[in-house]
């Protein structure tokens, strides 16, 4: 195989069922230094955000009548905007980061990472293993260096909480779970009822914003869902996010994933809550969400309910384990999908085990998650119908680590040997010498923040969102 910067964007356009000749639209600048790693993240990146742009392009084309505008992928924009949560200054404060429980810990027979940044997953940690909630991290520590890993895993998990047994790629390939996820693809996107064609008006304004008119009710969480909502809201969608209100997102995460969007919170529980909610979903024409496999479901969010109660809407569904095998209905977050997965493993050393320069699982499968939605769209108001994309982090992991990782390889690097965004046989000489370019100050409800600004652009696009991120919980729960 020729390796060029595109194999990876030819590779997940074609697991999105798009023309294959679109992808001649797309440009890359590539540059030495981008999300350095012996795994080639910055080609999974690439991929994830070449795809999402030419799905826009795409749609504009559709919506304009005209040509599909060329796209454009420079890797600083997209290493910069992978590692946005951590780019983001409010008032010039530096993000919280992880919580002292989220992190590493040495157990009797190898290693364990938790997640423990909600308080409620704290609490559930600590629960599981028999500590007060406010004990510190050197009580933990002990605790843990005399116990198994798996044992602990299982426990926590039991209590409702987070913690996953560092494995190898190898020790992953043999799980059950792991198993599960080897044997379905990248993304599934799929035709699943009748709906009528719902062609949308052409787009006249400038920016051209090819979500222009959509109604997105977005009902995710943390990064992966929130990314992909956030570039929907970038190309002109209402996106309104629906919260429980008793549990919060944390404040630096949502004014990193919030631009552009709206946030309210509803109990479905409650009658009168309720019906607002169904009355959003009547008019909704996306609903995204971010919930483990099932747990909507009594709430009559299943696909197959909000088929028949809204034919013609287009459904995404994100989780981290995948919606099959054993892990299925498990919570997850993308540092721990590294742990199980054998990318930690990977990254890492004797000593101990590593991380991706950026959370890019969430990030790419964001990305991903917002492409599938747009080219559902398309599809849509050309043949109608109802339609569903499920995507898992372990599935874009998958892709990383994997035999089709070597359509992610930089030119050279086809054994994936060499770390991903170095130097390569036939690349431009152009480095990646921090973020500086692709940063953007804005005021706004939240104060001065500044943000990476979005990853990539096509012709006549937005360069950036309309309005900043605003309170959590802050707006009414109505469309505009």
């Amino acid at each position: 195989m020729t390796h060029t910067p595109l194999n990876g964007t030819r590779a997940a356009w074609a697991a999105l069922g798009g023309d294959p000749a679109l992808v001649s639209r797309v440009s890359v600048v590539p540059r030495a230094g981008a999300l350095p790693a012996r795994l080639p993240v910055m080609g999974l990146a690439r991929a994830c955000v070449g795809v999402c742009a030419l799905a826009a392009a795409e749609s504009t084309a559709y919506r304009t009548g005209r040509e599909v505008p060329r796209v454009r992928v420079d890797d600083g924009a997209v290493a910069t905007a992978f590692t946005s949560e951590r780019q983001l200054l409010v008032d010039g404060r530096a993000p919280v980061s992880f919580a002292p429980l989220s992190r590493f810990w040495r157990t009797a027979d190898g290693w364990l990472r938790t997640h423990a940044n909600y308080p409620h997953h704290r609490a559930a940690l600590t629960t599981a293993l028999g500590l007060t909630p406010s004990v510190e991290a050197d009580a933990v520590g002990a605790l843990l260096a005399e116990r198994s890993a798996v044992e602990v895993e299982d426990a926590v998990h039991a209590a409702g909480g987070l913690a996953v047994a560092l494995r190898s790629p190898r020790e992953w390939a043999a799980h059950p779970q792991g198993a599960a996820v080897a044997g379905r693809p990248l993304l599934l996107r799929e035709r699943i009822d009748e709906g009528p064609a719902r062609s949308l008006p052409p787009l006249d304004g400038d920016p051209a914003l090819p979500a222009q008119g959509l109604r997105v009710l977005d009902l995710t969480r943390v990064i992966a869902g929130p990314v992909a909502t956030r570039t929907l809201a970038l190309l002109g969608a209402d996106v309104l996010r629906v919260d429980p209100p008793g549990l919060p997102e944390l404040p630096d995460q949502h004014a990193d994933t919030g631009f552009g969007k709206r946030s309210a919170t509803l109990d479905l529980g409650a009658r009168a809550d309720r019906r607002t909610f169904d009355d959003l979903l009547e008019r909704a024409d996306v609903v995204v969400t971010g919930y483990r496999p099932g747990a909507l479901d009594r709430f009559g969010l299943s696909p197959e309910a909000l088929a028949g109660r809204r034919p013609g809407v287009v459904l995404a569904q994100l989780s981290a384990w995948g919606a099959d095998g054993p892990w299925a209905g498990r919570r997850g977050f993308d540092s721990l999908v590294q742990v199980a997965t054998g990318i930690a493993a990977v990254e890492g050393s004797a000593e101990r085990p590593g991380a991706l320069p950026a959370q890019a699982l969430d990030h790419g499968t964001g990305h991903l998650l917002a492409a599938a939605v747009l080219r559902s769209l398309t599809e849509r108001s050309r043949t109608g119908g109802t339609y569903l994309a499920r995507l898992a982090l372990a599935h874009t992991a998958a892709w990383l680590t994997g035999p089709a990782a070597e359509d992610l390889a930089e030119p050279g690097e086809a054994d994936g040997s060499g770390p991903s965004g170095g130097p390569s046989e036939g690349r431009p000489a152009a480095t990646y010498d921090g973020p500086g370019p692709w940063l953007a100050e804005t005021d706004g409800p939240l104060g001065r923040l500044r943000h990476a600004l979005p990853p990539f652009s096509f012709a006549g696009g937005p360069a950036n969102w309309a309005q900043p991120s605003g309170p959590w919980g802050g707006d009414l729960p109505r469309w505009l």
